[in-house]
């Protein structure tokens, strides 16, 4: 990653597209054009100016052959790398190596997903493990709340902590229009609310919903040129610690703890000078684990550390903004959507919820349980 130039390309449209619960009949490669057509209108450009395609589903098997046939696009660069949520931090370091690379000059990354309209069974069938299956785990909630205990036991960490970050997200999410949940929440809600897995209820997890969306990236000399204010790749990385929670080397330490070095490293920035947090949150234990590994507070001590409305509205580190996971959407894989509101925070378009100083975001994604991890630091024009 670290041979990709710093603030070479910039992402010059970000759009939703329909989220929540979504037309009957509609695909995930409807969903995934209908992003792009909404982000390519956001950046002032057509599609007939895109020859770079970057897409990953759980629901189409052969996802950029079918995007490309879709959308008419028979001779664009195209990649379908899948790791789960973190595909799509994944893709905008490829698109920023093949950008600079010149095999496209137009890139668009798309995702979609019809997972309520269907059902999450249906949308992403498991594959056999003969190390987990027979203990008929509930995945990916067991293995998650394996971590969480895991926690709870190593460091102290408090059922009330973990809670602290759904209602921090939950009161981001009413200052989002678009956000699917709009009661008020509190940390009694989430731990009486329905168990889940032990010790999770229904409240530490993230929502099941339709949606996707779609950024378009193109090189920094054209960025200028178009309709918003461009904003900079600076730094990307990832690290690949195991696929099945029972291969994970250590409970308590992800794989952001590298890729974050790698980005930091690449983007020439620390945590402090860090604005916003765009974390994925499939579950409250997951901004915990990466709030230390990211280099936010240390090991151990993220459960203090989201207390007290820090990481709320208000707060002194301002944390998925848009909802989160656990409140605003999630449609499968989530990590094209914490893309898209890190663009929009440091554009300054996010209305009641803007952060007042928004000029580094770090963007980071997680894919299957706690195993790919991909962390993009992005930046406004005063950072390069």
């Amino acid at each position: 990653m670290s041979s990709i130039t710093r603030g070479s390309v910039a992402i010059v449209g970000a759009a939703e597209s329909d989220l929540g619960s979504v037309a009957a009949l509609m695909s995930p490669i409807d969903l995934m054009a209908q992003g792009i057509h909404r982000a390519l209108e956001d950046a002032g450009l057509t599609l007939q100016d895109v020859d770079g395609v970057f897409c990953a589903s759980t629901q189409s098997r052969f996802s950029a052959m079918a995007l490309t046939e879709y959308l008419g696009l028979p001779n664009a660069y195209t990649d379908s790398t899948i790791v789960g949520g973190s595909s799509f931090e994944i893709h905008v370091a490829h698109a920023h190596a093949a950008l600079e690379a010149g095999l496209c000059n137009v890139a668009v990354i798309a995702y979609g997903s019809t997972q309520r309209t269907v059902g999450r069974r249906a949308a992403s069938a498991r594959e056999y493990n003969p190390y987990e299956t027979p203990y008929q785990p509930f995945l990916p909630a067991t293995a998650y709340a394996m971590a969480a205990s895991r926690h709870m036991h190593e460091y102290g960490t408090t059922r009330e902590q973990m809670a602290e970050v759904a209602v921090a997200a939950r009161e981001w999410a009413l200052l989002n229009p678009a956000a699917w949940e709009k009661k008020p929440l509190t940390v009694a809600d989430v731990l009486n609310a329905r168990p889940i897995s032990e010790p999770f209820t229904v409240r530490d997890i993230c929502l099941v919903t339709d949606g996707g969306g779609a950024i378009v990236m193109t090189r920094a000399d054209r960025a200028l040129h178009l309709k918003h204010q461009p904003v900079y790749v600076l730094g990307s990385g990832q690290s690949i610690t195991h696929a099945n929670i029972s291969s994970m080397p250590v409970l308590t330490h992800t794989g952001a703890i590298e890729s974050g070095r790698q980005a930091y490293a690449a983007a020439g920035v620390k945590p402090s000078e860090v604005n916003v947090l765009a974390l994925y949150d499939a579950f409250t234990i997951n901004p915990i684990l990466f709030l230390e590994d990211l280099g936010f507070c240390k090991k151990g001590e993220g459960g203090p550390f989201v207390q007290g409305g820090r990481i709320a509205p208000g707060g002194s580190l301002p944390v998925n903004t848009n909802g989160g996971g656990l409140s605003y959407c999630h449609p499968g894989m989530y990590g094209l959507l914490i893309l898209i509101e890190a663009v929009r925070q440091l554009r300054g378009e996010c209305g009641a919820r803007q952060v007042p100083v928004a000029n580094v975001a770090l963007v980071h994604g997680n894919g299957g349980v706690l195993s790919a991890q991909a962390t993009t630091i992005l930046g406004g024009p005063s950072t390069v």
